[in-house]
């Protein structure tokens, strides 16, 4: 399992530093980051966080997967390689 997590159907209006702030319940929050469309800067409603170590991606994933933030539940799991 890799460091690195795929966070999806977050609220449009969350930024980088709600996701690292929400992440960092569980563990030190390397990286965080939405990923926004280039032409409009809006969010596209998933990002990825970075976590320092197995132990605690392992428990951000437990933790956050399903979890409901104001109405949406939040999918959280170990990011594929980019190809």
């Amino acid at each position: 399992m890799g460091k690195r997590l795929f966070v999806g159907n977050l609220l449009y209006r969350l930024t980088d530093l709600d996701l690292k702030k929400l992440f960092s319940k569980v563990g030190e929050v390397i990286d965080a980051k939405i990923i926004r469309f280039k032409d409009t800067g809006r969010s596209r409603g998933f990002g990825f966080v970075e976590m320092s170590t197995e132990e605690e991606a392992k428990k951000a994933i437990e933790e956050f997967d399903g979890k409901e933030v104001e109405g949406r539940k939040m999918i959280v799991s170990e990011a594929r390689p980019r190809k």
